[in-house]
């Protein structure tokens, strides 16, 4: 047993303090992947910082049409929200998508963005992580890596990162907003998760001691066609092999908007920059989405035993970017 302090604030500010007051501490809100990992002796914080009480389980209307949501609003209650099945339907897919509905009516928004990777070398203390434990190698790498990265690893790490939402999310340009003790800040949902380098156990540019107070959906992308799709080993209550996220915009014929983003992939959520270049201004033809996406991939270097992933999310995406495209301009 691991004896560690516990805090429950009553305050942005004062869940801040508890967290610097104790070197190695966590922030605790639903708990689904914390309390896995202090189990398996992966996390041993010092200090469990309790933000369940605090006002963060709303999704709020702001005035410019964008969408507030809380960081503890839990999966269940947000995948079914009216606004988010109406507005940005691909989010709620993708929170469908992910684990079981009894870990969705636990699981937050913000602890969803912050959950580790599922890589069982990162999960099992016997072996090598250097995600785990910088400097002891990488198991993945020469061990069982089916599941693993195809696309901006390194030599430190080839891991994925597990979340469906945050797939999503970085499709729709939403953003993440922190609280620290210097104040709010916002970071692009893209941006939010960092690729491994040199640094693998840096899993997001979160600064020491912030916290994700809420998740802002853009009023731009509100309404604009948009779709998740996740390709896995079994039906349900499984991680992704591949994942797409899509929005998709056509006006007079060609693309006004797009947004792509792969999961699965790479150690964060992968926003396909050069294939929306690549789509942005042409027609919405299925020859286009397969350039563009081909154009993506082609930056991939699959590893010994996952170079299936490559045509899986190709057809994936071209599958979802084709379904988007609206009827008169696909007859």
């Amino acid at each position: 047993m691991e004896s560690f302090a516990y805090v429950r604030a009553g305050s942005l500010a004062e869940a801040a303090e508890a967290f610097a007051a104790h070197p190695g501490a966590r922030y605790l809100g639903g708990g689904t992947n914390l309390v896995d990992l202090m189990k398996l002796g992966v996390e041993r914080p010092t200090a469990l910082v309790d933000v369940t009480r605090l006002p963060l389980d709303r999704v709020t209307e702001l005035p410019d049409g964008s969408l507030r949501i809380g960081a503890l609003v839990r999966n269940s209650d947000l995948a079914a929200h009216p606004r988010v099945r109406a507005g940005w339907p691909a989010l709620s897919q993708a929170l469908l998508a992910g684990a079981s509905g009894q870990l969705r009516n636990a699981a937050t928004t913000g602890g969803n963005l912050l959950q580790r990777t599922r890589c069982p070398y990162f999960q099992d203390v016997s072996k090598p992580c250097n995600k785990r434990r910088p400097g002891s190698g990488c198991g993945a790498l020469d061990g069982v890596h089916r599941d693993h990265a195809v696309l901006g690893h390194s030599e430190q790490c080839i891991a994925t990162h597990p979340s469906d939402m945050a797939v999503a999310l970085a499709a729709l340009d939403a953003e993440v907003e922190l609280y620290g003790t210097a104040g709010v800040r916002r970071v692009a949902a893209a941006d939010f998760h960092r690729l491994p380098g040199a640094h693998p156990e840096r899993d997001t540019v979160i600064d020491p001691g912030e916290l994700v107070t809420a998740v802002v959906l853009p009023a731009a992308s509100a309404g604009v066609p948009s779709a998740y799709r996740k390709a896995r080993d079994r039906a349900s209550y499984a991680f992704a092999l591949a994942s797409v996220a899509a929005v998709l915009e056509v006006a007079d014929g060609v693309v006004a908007r797009v947004g792509l983003a792969f999961g699965a992939l790479a150690h964060r959520p992968w926003r396909a920059r050069a294939a929306e270049e690549a789509l942005r201004g042409g027609a919405p033809t299925r020859a286009a989405f397969e350039g563009a996406v081909d154009l993506e991939l082609a930056a991939a270097r699959p590893l010994r035993d996952n170079a299936y992933k490559l045509p899986l999310a190709r057809n994936l995406a071209v599958d979802v970017l084709s379904r988007l495209v609206p009827a008169e301009e696909d007859a």
